[in-house]
Order: C-alpha cells, then sequence, then structure tokens
C-alpha cells in the first residue's frame, strides 16, 4: 500500500508517492520508542487492572457485576472502534490520530485515577477504550510507514519484544504499587508514559497517510458494532443481577442481536466496509478466525478469575498476584521465534491443533488447586502447560491469517484478527460472570445449611450474605459473628468460589478443545 511521508525521517530525505523515506538509526530507535512506549500502555492495562480488581471492589464497594465493568467497557470500545481507528490513522495521518489517541487515553487514566465511585470509574475506562482504539493500530501503521521494506521486519519484532517484556512487568510492578501506594497508581503512572511519547513523536515521529484511502469511513458500521456488542454484554452481565427474563435484559439482548445482524448487512453492501466479509471466503481465513474467538474466550474469560482467586481467596498479595502469570509472559516470549518456524516445517495445521489442545490441559489443570496450598505445586503447572500450548499456537496462528489473503490485504487481516481476539474475550467475561455467579449462589446456599445444620446462621446473616453474594468473594461478613461462625462463613464463602472458579475453568478448557476441533475440520493440509 502506498504512503506518503509528509516530515522527514532522516538526512532531510522526503520520498513521497509509493515510496516510503528510509529512517536514520537514530530516527529509528526514536519511532519505536514512541511506539513500543504507547502500545506498553494500553496492553499494561488490560492486564494489570485485574490485578487491582480485588483493591478498587473493597474500596469502592463494587459488585462483582460493577468490576466486571470495569474491564468490559474499555475492551468494549477498544473492540468496536479498533478497526475504524486504522482507518482513521490511514486517512488523516497516522501520527495525528496516534497522538490524539495518547492524549485521550492518559486524560481517561487521570480520571479512573480520580474515581470515586465505581460508575465514574467505568465511564473513564469506556473512554480509555476509545483512546485505546485509536493509539493501538497506529503503533504497528507508524512502524510500517516509517521503515524500509528491509527494515520493517526487524522493527516490529522489536516492538513485539519489548512490548511483550513491558506486559510481563507491568502487573508485578502494577501488583506493587498497589499493594504499596493505592490501586489508583496503577491509572496515574499511563500519565508520565504519555508525556514521553508525545515528546517524542513530536520531536521525531514522521507524519504519514494512505493516498489511496480516499473512500468514506464506516461510520455505521462502527456505530451498529458498539451496538451490537454493548447490547449482548450489558444483557449478559445484569442478567446475573435481574435474571434473563427481566424486560430490561431482554430489550437488550434482542437490541444487540438486531444490531448484530443490520452490521453484517451493511457490511456486506458497503463501499468500504470496517468487516470485509469477502475475506471469509477463505477457508483458512475463516478457520483461523473461528480458532482466535474460542481460544481467546477461554484465555480472556478464565484468567478475568485468576486474581479475584488468588487475592481473595488464596491469600496472596497484590504483587505476588501480578508476578503469578510471569511464567506464561516469558514461555510465550521465549518460543515465540521457535513457534513462528513451526507453519515452515510441518504447515499451519498441526501446530493449531496440538497448541490449543495443550492449552486445555493447561485451563483443566487450574482446576486442580483447592485452598491455601503452594503456588509451585498448584498454580505453577497450570501456567506453564497453559504458556506452553498458546507459544504453540500464538505464532502460527498469525502467520496462517496474514497468509491466507492477498499481499494487499495483511493489515485489514490483522486488523480483523485483533479484533476478533478481543471481542472473545469481552463477550466470555459476561458469560463466565453469570455461570460463576450461578455456581458460586448454589454452593454458597448449599454450605450455609451445612454449618451446625444451618441453626447458627440467623436469617439476618442470611439476607446480608444474599445481598452481597454479587460481591461472590469480595463480599463483607457481618463483624459482630462468634468467631467459630465467621470462619465457618469465611471457609463457605471461599469453598462456594473456588468452586465456580473450577467451573470456569473447565469451560475454559472445551473452548480450547473447540478450538483445535475447528483447526481440525477448517484449516487446510
Amino acid at each position: 500500500m502506498a504512503n506518503i511521508i509528509r516530515e522527514p525521517c532522516g538526512d532531510g530525505v522526503i520520498l513521497s508517492g509509493k515510496s516510503v523515506a528510509p529512517c536514520t538509526k537514530a530516527r529509528g530507535r526514536w519511532v519505536l520508542a514512541a511506539t513500543i512506549l504507547a502500545s506498553s500502555m494500553a496492553f499494561i492495562d488490560g492486564t494489570v487492572v485485574n490485578v487491582a480488581l480485588p483493591s478498587l471492589q473493597k474500596n469502592l464497594n463494587a459488585t462483582a457485576i460493577g468490576v466486571q465493568w470495569v474491564v468490559e467497557a474499555y475492551s468494549l470500545f477498544l473492540s468496536a472502534l479498533l478497526l475504524v481507528g486504522g482507518s482513521l490513522g490511514d486517512r488523516y495521518g497516522r501520527r495525528l490520530i496516534f497522538l490524539i489517541g495518547v492524549t485521550l487515553f492518559a486524560l481517561a487514566s487521570v480520571c479512573c485515577g480520580l474515581s470515586v465511585s465505581i460508575n465514574q470509574l467505568i465511564a473513564a475506562r469506556a473512554v480509555q477504550g476509545i483512546g485505546g482504539a485509536l493509539l493501538v493500530p497506529g503503533s504497528l501503521a507508524i512502524i510500517s510507514a516509517s521503515f524500509a521494506p528491509d527494515q520493517r521486519g526487524r522493527a516490529i519484532g522489536t516492538w513485539s519484544g519489548f512490548s511483550a517484556i513491558t506486559t510481563a512487568i507491568g502487573p508485578v510492578v502494577g501488583g506493587w504499587l498497589i499493594e504499596h501506594v493505592s490501586w489508583r497508581a496503577v491509572f496515574f503512572i499511563n500519565v508520565p508514559i504519555a508525556a514521553a511519547v508525545l515528546l517524542i513523536s513530536f520531536w521525531r515521529v514522521p507524519e504519514s497517510v494512505d493516498p489511496e484511502g480516499t473512500g468514506p469511513l464506516d461510520w455505521l458500521g462502527a456505530v451498529l458494532a458498539t451496538i451490537a456488542l454493548g447490547g449482548l454484554v450489558y444483557g449478559l452481565i445484569e442478567s446475573s443481577r435481574l435474571g434473563f427474563l427481566s424486560p430490561l435484559v431482554i430489550a437488550s439482548m434482542s437490541m444487540g442481536i438486531v444490531s448484530l445482524l443490520v452490521f453484517l448487512l451493511v457490511e456486506s453492501r458497503a463501499r468500504n466496509p470496517m468487516l470485509p466479509l469477502r475475506l471469509f471466503r477463505s477457508r483458512n481465513f475463516a478457520g483461523t478466525n473461528l480458532l482466535t474467538l474460542l481460544l481467546y474466550a477461554a484465555l480472556g474469560g478464565s484468567l478475568f478469575f485468576l486474581p479475584l482467586n488468588l487475592i481473595q481467596v488464596q491469600g496472596y498479595s497484590a504483587t505476588a498476584a501480578g508476578a503469578a502469570f510471569l511464567p506464561f509472559v516469558i514461555i510465550m516470549f521465549s518460543l515465540s521465534r521457535w513457534s513462528g518456524g513451526l507453519v515452515d516445517r510441518f504447515g499451519p495445521r498441526l501446530p493449531l491443533i496440538i497448541g490449543p489442545l495443550v492449552a486445555a490441559g493447561g485451563f483443566a489443570m487450574f482446576a486442580l488447586p483447592a485452598r491455601s496450598q503452594n503456588y509451585w505445586t498448584s498454580f505453577f503447572p497450570a501456567v506453564v502447560v497453559l504458556g506452553l500450548g498458546m507459544a504453540v499456537s500464538v505464532a502460527p496462528l498469525t502467520t496462517t491469517v496474514m497468509s491466507s489473503v492477498k499481499a494487499h490485504q495483511a493489515g485489514v487481516a490483522s486488523g480483523i484478527n485483533n479484533a476478533v481476539s478481543r471481542v472473545a474475550a469481552l463477550l466470555a467475561i459476561a458469560i463466565f460472570g453469570v455461570v460463576m455467579l450461578q455456581t458460586f449462589s448454589h454452593n454458597l446456599d448449599r454450605r450455609l445449611v451445612g454449618i451446625s445444620g444451618g441453626s447458627d446462621v440467623s436469617e439476618e446473616v442470611r439476607h446480608s450474605l444474599s445481598e452481597q453474594r454479587v460481591k461472590l468473594a469480595g463480599l463483607q461478613l457481618p463483624s459482630n459473628l462468634k468467631p467459630d461462625l465467621q470462619s465457618q462463613l469465611a471457609q463457605a464463602v471461599g469453598d462456594s468460589f473456588i468452586s465456580g472458579f473450577r467451573v470456569i475453568m473447565l469451560l475454559g478448557a472445551v473452548l480450547a478443545l473447540a478450538s483445535a476441533l475447528s483447526a481440525w475440520l477448517l484449516i487446510k493440509r
């Protein structure tokens, strides 16, 4: 795709038309620094907030539904607007849209840190998602436009490697900040990072546009996608509180389904659709995106509840909980180059079957630990197996997606696959939340009866627990109970959460198995 560089990118050279201005080494380093810092800011925020959920739930007196929305509000707008964000950069300037996204993300982060209620935090997280949708696709687009073809692969590899490292370190640093400062510091730390990105970008990052991007933007598609996802997610999450027969839930789900159908109709007829449905005529493209939907639903939906388990039930500190998943990222980073070569040796089908099968074993192993067990013998093996499965899967998956379409469609194909992975996590967290609450409630009721035959549990205590069960393991027990009864109730709450956690992890294993089946059936040999 042609690019025009509006500013010099090294030694005063300005090239236009179908050429890309080559960066000097110095200028290239600054471009990478800006894009790595910005994208890492968004990636870290997507993981470290999970570690902060128990703390902010307690501080803001939020329910489990409330903390779900803290994650879902961000993911909703990021998922729905990701493809439009890339198109805006191609049209109006990649650096311009990138910087708008960084600024919006930083301002929203300040609002997150200053929030005094869960609703304020959710609204600020939604704005963060919009900022992320502008800066995330802009990072890779700026790298592609700023580096010559023979330098581009190494530049993207550097971006991927450093982004993985910062994403790994983020939850650990965030956990330390939560433990020693406040959960609010997790959001405030974005401000100096964003300031550095803005400074570097104005100083050293060149502007570029796509001269062929002259068609109308698919705003209708973006609006319909947002309404469809928002309606479905709202209905699923609120069904935990209101029930599936609630008129509000029925109306929300119906609006989401109708909007989704209209979205597909619009995309099939739009001149420049954000989701070109014709790409799905490729069997490999359709198969890899179905695999992505299932596997990333398992990953995003299951791991949302892991920090809650580690902190609220297992008694981990926020720092320890942030570090618990570190082996997963290290394995992914260490094996990415090796797994990328699996497609050349065996073709895409075999690794895309074996990888999800191994990941399914990892999810199933998460269902084994009980309470207060040693990390190295309980959660660590599950983290390692899941990391191996995802390491075998991710690089071949990306390679297959990119090679299943024509070269000039590679950017669109990558954007679609990225959006699919985020939509998968968005929907899975909502669905898994319903399953978790139902399982938790059922097990808690059963265990309350078992406490001294239920005679020691007064009606007042039962009512308090019933009113708070939407907080899951974060519910507060009455302080005036006898120590023995309070201990039994705390045990019942923790065990009930573990029962729900096990169901969630087994459901993740089933989805991973289904993703392996989709590869076996759809990916060409």
